[in-house]
């Protein structure tokens, strides 16, 4: 047999928008009989803090466009258009770079393909790390990386680094780029199945899709762009073409085979993944056909011995950006400036909301949400305390050490929510709702204690919680993930620590809300909406 040998990833074109950022920092050079391509170290700097301020708060427009599409849509449900309605007002707002477009401005990763006539004559990584740094200390981000200082001790680093970076070599005389924002909800929705050949058949794939879809449940924000990939020459090398298929990076890709093991797009699975998905009924977070806006499915070379399949989505902060650096100068991807344009003349028609008055004593609150059915769509107003994962175990150690639960966590609701920086003259950074799921381990102990008998969030819950709920008369309500900088603009008043101050954004804060929207998701009967899907 013949040596052959190709690119694994073949993209056939970059048809990507760039906008030009600057001609400095580059220059060719002759060096014997090739053109070098010098780029200054700051020139990385410089890009990775435009990329990551960029996407921090502008979307792609083809996204945007697929938001409008759903509330154009005759088969979407009104949640679908009620969620898309949402996520298009929170562009409009994000775009004005002072509220993000998701208080979990995310884990900042880069992945770059060095040219070899590429010379920067530094460790491009640190310069990098720079830019990232940069734009989290001078914009209103989260700062979310928990660095270890032992094996179970962890201190929040104050700057959002480490970053992620990964640099590969390639021909040539440019230096490629995708930046994402990872926030932590999408991250966790990443899974490796390690199958076998017995998966590749329609049959088994099909079930197996059907099943698996549901551990992606409703927690990172959807409407999903959802990646599936099968194959791979490792686990590591699967889960990484999930990540970039999820951000777009595999679009052009081939949509066939051959004897050289090249990735390739199989646009018929695109399609019955696509269906399967709208037929889940789970929609866009609140039930309906836009659980994804589009899939990509991504077939790579295997082990005989091995099949990894690995399932990842990009959520509604569709924070991918790409860059380059040529000859001609430094660019970035055009992010969309006008978001605005893709709102409908009108808002999309919906069943007036219950409104709910949180400044009443507990026991009632609860009387009032035990007369309506889940699905019942709220508007809040009054008082929520916000606390999340780190502020719920010094709870429980509290509890632990024989010690009360505090009285704001049996007198208000708790809202699982972390926020971003405030911006100068406003009460609120980006502030939307946390992952509930991680929660779930705290509600029956803290419900027995008279805690956390009405909780707001995102996502499906265990069924442990709603037992919870229907032992202790607790609620779950669900609150629309992914539009955090039109609830910091026009749903949240006023804002103030309460405890652990020391945690940063993981404190706990009591806040003033306003028409702050919601659904019951988990009633005091044991009735839960996503256990009816």
């Amino acid at each position: 047999m013949d040596f052959i040998y190709q690119d694994p990833y073949p993209i056939l074109k970059d048809d990507t928008l760039y906008k030009k950022i600057t001609s400095d920092y580059v220059k060719v050079e002759v060096l014997g009989d090739r053109e070098i391509l010098t780029v200054d170290p700051k020139g990385l700097e410089l890009l990775a803090e435009e990329a990551l301020n960029d996407v921090s708060f502008m979307l792609r427009s083809a996204h945007l466009q697929k938001l409008k599409n759903i509330i154009d849509d005759p088969e979407a449900t009104d949640n679908d258009r009620f969620v898309a309605y949402n996520l298009l007002q929170n562009a409009a707002v994000a775009v004005e770079g002072q509220l993000p477009s998701c208080q979990d401005t995310g884990t900042a990763i880069v992945m770059a393909k060095k040219g070899e006539n590429v010379y920067t004559g530094a460790d491009d990584g640190e310069w990098l790390s720079k830019g990232i740094f940069n734009t989290y200390q001078k914009r209103n981000l989260r700062y979310s990386q928990i660095v270890p200082i032992s094996m179970f001790e962890e201190k929040n680093s104050g700057s959002n680094l480490p970053a992620q970076i990964d640099i590969y070599a390639k021909k040539g005389s440019s230096y490629e780029f995708l930046f994402l924002a990872k926030g932590g909800g999408s991250a966790n929705k990443t899974f490796l199945y390690q199958k076998t050949k017995s998966l590749l058949n329609d049959k088994s794939m099909e079930e197996f899709i059907r099943e698996k879809i549901k551990d992606l449940g409703t927690s990172a924000c959807l409407p999903y762009h959802l990646a599936l990939v099968i194959g791979g020459t490792s686990a590591e090398a699967n889960l990484a073409a999930v990540k970039k298929a999820s951000a777009g990076y595999f679009d052009n890709l081939p949509t066939s085979g051959n004897m050289s093991g090249q990735a390739f797009r199989d646009l018929e699975w695109e399609k019955r993944v696509l269906k399967i998905c709208q037929e889940s009924a789970i929609g866009a977070q609140f039930g309906g056909k836009y659980f994804a806006h589009d899939v990509r499915v991504i077939r790579l070379p295997r082990h005989a011995a091995s099949c990894p399949v690995g399932l990842g989505v990009s959520c509604s902060a569709d924070r991918n950006i790409k860059g380059k650096i040529t000859k001609d100068g430094i660019f970035v991807e055009q992010l969309e400036t006008n978001p605005k344009q893709f709102l409908p003349a009108t808002p999309p028609h919906l069943e007036a909301p219950v409104d709910v008055d949180l400044n009443r004593p507990m026991k009632e609150i609860l009387a009032e949400l035990s007369k309506y059915p889940i699905k019942t769509r709220l508007k809040l107003n009054g008082t929520l305390i916000v606390a999340r994962d780190i502020a719920h175990a010094k709870i429980k150690e509290l509890l632990d050490a024989g010690k009360p639960m505090p009285e704001y966590f049996k007198n208000h609701p708790v809202y699982y929510a972390g926020p971003a920086k405030t911006p100068d003259g406003m009460p609120s950074g980006s502030f939307g709702p946390t992952t509930a799921g991680r929660m779930d381990v705290y509600v029956e102990e803290f419900q027995k204690h008279g805690g956390s008998m009405i909780m707001l969030a995102k996502g499906n819950r265990t069924k442990e919680v709603m037992e919870a709920c229907k032992t202790y008369g607790g609620f779950y309500l669900g609150s629309v993930g992914g539009p955090a900088a039109i609830l910091a603009q026009d749903n949240i008043l006023k804002v103030e620590v309460v405890d652990f101050e020391e945690l940063g954004m993981e404190a706990v804060r009591k806040i003033t809300v306003k028409d702050f929207p919601a659904f019951i998701i988990t009633d005091d009967k044991g009735n839960d909406f996503f256990a009816n899907l």
